[in-house]
């Protein structure tokens, strides 16, 4: 359900996607070059992604996920009335939380906290500002929704600390660029498989 939701968003947007894509790329590389900083592509990749993330985060919340109705300013009130093995508690409740994981896990790394709370802060602030905004474009503000993206978040943070850990832990040579670009390139075909094998863009194959 969740990766249908965002192929979905990204068979929209994915014409906005390439143009921005294109510009940031542009710019940061003509940036490397005139400062002489040394060009490291996992991070940059991982910057890209974030990017794109935000992209199709704002393109769900503002035209995927419609909510129209009245808005709801009691905590849990929303979250308690569906039943847990219900398609709307996976979507309206799981789906909040699953939606701004990615968010807390690169919000994490790009910052390196130490600590939950500037995360958990973070996406509160960020979620509060598309509840606003829903709200002054005629949709529903719902604190619930709140809550579950500020869940999702901290989720986020707690795997950027496992695998913090963990790396901590792994043989030198996979802590070197060389092995991580490697991997990057791999996640990279994967990626382009999937929207291949999804039709993205009108492409099928």
């Amino acid at each position: 359900m969740f990766t249908k939701i965002f192929l979905n968003a990204l068979e929209s947007v994915w014409p906005m996607i390439f143009i921005f894509t294109f510009i940031i790329v542009s710019l940061r590389l003509l940036y490397l070059f005139a400062n002489k900083k040394e060009f490291i592509f996992h991070k940059e990749l991982l910057m890209l992604f974030f990017i794109i993330y935000i992209l199709l985060l704002y393109h769900i919340v503002t035209f995927q996920d419609n909510n129209y109705g009245t808005n709801n300013l009691v905590p849990f009130k929303e979250i308690l009335r569906y039943n847990i093995t219900s398609s709307l508690f996976v979507k309206n409740v799981l789906g909040n939380i699953l939606l701004f994981v990615p968010f807390g896990l690169f919000t994490s790394y790009i910052v390196k906290n130490k600590t939950v709370f500037p995360t958990a802060i973070l996406t509160f602030l960020v979620s509060c500002s598309i509840e606003f905004a829903q709200m002054c474009i005629g949709r529903t503000a719902d604190v619930d929704d709140v809550i579950l993206n500020t869940i999702g978040g901290i989720v986020g943070y707690i795997i950027y600390y496992v695998f913090m850990r963990i790396s901590d832990k792994m043989p030198e040579f996979m802590k070197k660029n060389v092995f991580l670009d490697i991997l990057a390139i791999l996640i990279v075909v994967l990626i382009t498989y999937v929207i291949y094998k999804f039709g993205i863009g009108g492409i099928n194959v």
